[in-house]
């Protein structure tokens, strides 16, 4: 490993490429600093205080929601419209299916309509957010039309500015911009999350108890180290199904097998958001609105209330088949398997292949939708066998990106790395 990380930085160019990448994230933390003229960031973090839901938002922002900064709203808006439109592409709306299957030149049409209606997006939820805060808790200075009008605005350009961080980072440094972006949120509140852990197990602890509260502390840590270790497993866990090709007449030996590799979790992170956003959506429209009615929801379909995490798990579960279903075609994949003149060993083409494909994929949906709940669930149970306050959880979210962002990230310089080592053999 620590080799691989000395190959990077002898290469000019990939040096380069890291070098831009974080200077970019350091501008993005910088901004997430500022806070927005004319805002009582102070009222806004009492409120995020007595909210857990709210709380849950600054941590996955990496607490520029709690400053109420420029960039409070992060890249969520782009997130949701790129959910949006790539739902509507699935056959719903014809237009945007046939950009779909256009190829470069409508992927491009289809981004540009992704980012006007990110634009939109963020100028509706930052002014209903704005206009909620402080109706509730007064944190604008000028509380009017005007002043809600001009935060707004502050905040949506913020949410833009992001986006073009994120595209000059895919442009000229590593992996994926917007993903580094929100990588870069998470992890910059990890240290605050284990200090605050860590003196809240200590100052817990009864007088002269305090090697249980570092033992506490200790578990905690190993609980994220598992969950890590667990998302790394299943994000490299795959389905392996022999491929044979029918103009070969060569004897087939064990390392001339090609394999159709089937992920165990093909709709990787999405159906936590889904299930995540039906669960919160509806309380924190509540919280602006009637404070009561909030109380009464949130004591049942609250993460942290046995009801709303039983009803968290199973949206998450089913959510996994239905986007699974989504991104991976059986019928497709038979028909360009009988296209090449392939086919798989002991099946025959056409419909037994695409019977014999969608019902390996449902067997492994399950297991991948299993252990895609599990960690889901896993941080919000801590909290209700613990001590521990509910804001300390990053959520199964937070860990899962955190973790498929950084493998896909090292995977890519590790592919350009053998590029140029493969160009400068040849030269």
């Amino acid at each position: 490993m620590m080799q691989t990380f000395a190959s990077l930085f002898k290469n000019k160019e990939i040096r380069n490429k890291i070098l831009f990448t974080l200077a970019m994230l350091l501008i993005y933390r910088i901004g997430s600093a500022i806070p927005v003229p004319g805002v009582d960031s102070a009222a806004v973090s009492a409120s995020i205080a007595d909210n857990s839901i709210l709380s849950m938002m600054n941590l996955l922002g990496g607490g520029a929601f709690e400053r109420m900064s420029i960039f409070a709203l992060g890249v969520t808006p782009y997130i949701t419209s790129s959910i949006i439109i790539q739902l509507l592409s699935m056959d719903v709306i014809p237009a945007l299916t046939e950009m779909a299957k256009s190829g470069q030149s409508g992927r491009l049409k289809m981004d540009r309509i992704t980012r006007y209606l990110a634009v939109i997006l963020a100028f509706v939820q930052s002014f209903s957010m704005v206009y909620g805060f402080d109706r509730s808790y007064g944190i604008l200075e000028n509380a009017s039309f005007s002043g809600y009008l001009f935060t707004a605005t502050v905040l949506t350009a913020g949410t833009q500015f992001l986006i073009w961080l994120g595209d000059r980072i895919s442009a000229f440094g590593v992996g994926n911009g917007i993903s580094m972006i929100i990588f870069a949120g998470i992890v910059s509140n990890m240290p605050a999350t284990f200090a605050q852990v860590f003196n809240i197990e200590i100052s817990s602890a009864a007088q002269g108890a305090a090697f249980g509260g570092v033992m506490q502390f200790v578990m905690f840590c190993l609980l994220y180290l598992v969950i890590i270790v667990g998302v790394v497993i299943m994000q490299l866990a795959v389905r392996k199904i022999p491929i044979q090709y029918s103009s070969s007449t060569n004897v087939r030996r064990g390392n001339d097998i090609t394999y159709l590799p089937f992920k165990i979790n093909s709709a990787s992170v999405i159906p936590v958001i889904f299930a995540s956003s039906i669960i919160t959506a509806p309380q924190i429209v509540l919280s602006f609105i009637n404070a009561e009615a909030y109380q009464k929801v949130s004591s049942f379909l609250s993460l942290q209330k046995p009801l709303g995490l039983c009803l968290y798990a199973v949206l998450t579960f089913l959510f996994t088949f239905f986007y699974t279903d989504l991104q991976v075609d059986p019928d497709k994949i038979a028909e360009n398997l009988g296209k090449s003149g392939a086919y798989i060993p002991g099946i025959r083409p056409g419909s037994e292949t695409r019977t014999y494909l969608r019902k390996v994929l449902n067997r492994i949906t399950v297991l991948g939708a299993t252990a895609l709940t599990v960690i889901a669930v896993i941080p919000y149970i801590l909290p209700m066998v613990t001590s521990l306050p509910s804001s300390i959880s990053i959520g199964g979210t937070g860990i899962i990106i955190v973790v498929g962002v950084a493998m896909e990230t090292m995977s890519a310089l590790k592919g350009q790395l053998t590029t140029k080592q493969y160009q400068g053999f040849l030269k």
